[in-house]
């Protein structure tokens, strides 16, 4: 009578499994947990539990050589193994003939393990660092365009102030707001502003650094 679900919220840290019981239906039921809305069942399932495995979100940040197709390289290597990239930001370093990644990735212990071996089997690769919550800082930029009148702007820009955003863009009926933070931070600001129209967003991905000097031999 079990079925497996997928807690679609990425908790970091997270490995064992919990139960949730099915707690309402419409023509598809509703599964959720402390408030929040993991997935839907099919009708069937009503009254029934299910245990639920986390999704662990991991930050990897890869230094390669600046070659040519090293980016494509990297990717294509995800494809092929069926590993998901939830999102992923490159530039060079400070040395012009490196590059630094950074791909954020959802998976436990093993995947991770399994993601990293494979990209150290690539010649362009130099070393991966897998960037820890307590031992990076990670940030991420968000461009959002938000529809607002006269008086729902006031209320837009106030919003803005308190995530420390900024407003770098106004017009008669729209203004861009532009926001850097972690993760939680994004999600939590976009989910405020939705109420207003979203017309467009726009993310860069995930990129970080670790805290002290642990890699700053490499060069």
């Amino acid at each position: 009578g079990y079925g497996y679900v997928l807690y679609k919220t990425q908790v970091k840290g997270f490995h064992q499994e919990e139960k949730v019981k099915v707690i309402e239906a419409s023509d598809r039921i509703q599964v959720y947990k402390d408030g929040e809305h993991i997935i839907t069942q099919n009708q069937e399932e009503i009254g029934k539990e299910f245990p639920v495995y986390f999704a662990e979100s991991n930050e990897l940040s890869i230094l390669v050589e600046n070659t040519p197709g090293v980016l494509s390289r990297i990717s294509g290597l995800f494809t092929r193994r069926g590993y998901n990239i939830d999102s992923i930001t490159a530039c060079t370093t400070q040395d012009q003939k490196f590059s630094r990644i950074t791909i954020a990735v959802s998976g436990d212990d093993m995947i991770l393990k399994q993601i990293k071996n494979q990209l150290s089997k690539l010649e362009d690769v130099v070393k991966i660092f897998e960037l820890e919550n307590s031992k990076s800082v990670c940030r991420e930029l968000i461009l959002a365009k938000i529809r607002a009148n006269k008086t729902e702007k006031q209320e837009v820009i106030t919003i803005a102030d308190i995530f420390r955003a900024k407003v770098v863009d106004v017009s008669k009926d729209n203004l861009m707001i532009e926001l850097t933070g972690n993760v939680n931070k994004i999600e939590a600001f976009i989910n405020l502003i939705s109420d207003f129209g979203v017309i467009e967003i726009v993310r860069t991905g995930i990129t970080g650094l670790s805290r002290g000097e642990d890699n700053s031999n490499i060069f």
